[in-house]
């Protein structure tokens, strides 16, 4: 890829914590990459990064003060894609049940609802495998690597035990799909016998729970293949 074909992308700057790793990581993926909360640059560029870091409704916030969330809505919209990354993956639900002052509604472009996981060891942190879905494209090459994560909270997978005194989602992003509408490509992860939600391929919108830019090897392969994908 030469110099003057390097794809756009904007890093949300949203106030969330260290994401000059994810910045770092992108621009060592082939791409030109800014940190910023402007609206112009935000649409005009070839992809958009959603990081995530702390609490969810600080995100959610966050992300919602600077107009990320009307940035988010018209470049999907558009077919103009959009990748989240840990927390900006579950800003992308509906809701969570994470405690703590703020907004804890989501954006909404995925029904569910964030929720604690009901394992043993929280938070699930360090290296691990994850159960990619059939056909992804994000994963392609990387089937059997192992991704970075740390979180206390996610989206359970169906049939998943609820946590105590809360109800299971009625709805999930895998049940989305009908005769005009490819269902989301979802790849699952398990933590303490917890199957959970590990990232999403949806049309222009990707996510991820982990961190991609933290994931050595493979992790700069996914993001190489992302950025690739900007101009394909």
């Amino acid at each position: 890829m030469t110099e003057a074909a390097r794809p756009t992308v904007v890093v949300m700057d949203h106030g969330s914590g260290n994401v000059r790793s994810a910045v770092r990581a992108l621009e060592r993926a082939g791409a030109d990459v800014s940190l910023t909360a402007d609206h112009d640059e935000s649409m005009a560029a070839d992809g958009l990064v959603v990081p995530g870091v702390g609490a969810f409704a600080a995100v959610v916030e966050g992300v919602r003060a600077v107009g990320g969330d009307r940035v988010v809505g018209r470049r999907l919209a558009g077919g103009r894609p959009v990748l989240g990354i840990c927390v900006g993956l579950q800003v992308m639900f509906e809701a969570s049940t994470e405690p703590g002052a703020g907004h804890r509604d989501g954006l909404a472009q995925w029904p569910g609802t964030v929720r604690r996981l009901p394992a043993d060891r929280v938070p699930h942190m360090g290296w691990n495998t994850v159960d990619v879905a059939p056909g992804s494209r994000l994963f392609e090459g990387l089937a059997d690597e192992r991704f970075y994560f740390v979180h206390s909270y996610a989206v359970l997978a169906p049939g998943q035990p609820p946590v105590t005194g809360e109800e299971p989602d009625a709805e999930h992003v895998a049940d989305l799909g009908n005769d005009r509408i490819p269902a989301p490509l979802v790849t699952y992860a398990e933590h303490g016998g917890v199957r959970f939600v590990a990232a999403v391929e949806n049309g222009a919108l990707t996510a991820t729970q982990f961190h991609p830019e933290k994931s050595g090897d493979a992790g700069a392969a996914l993001l190489a293949g992302w950025v690739g994908s900007l101009r394909a």
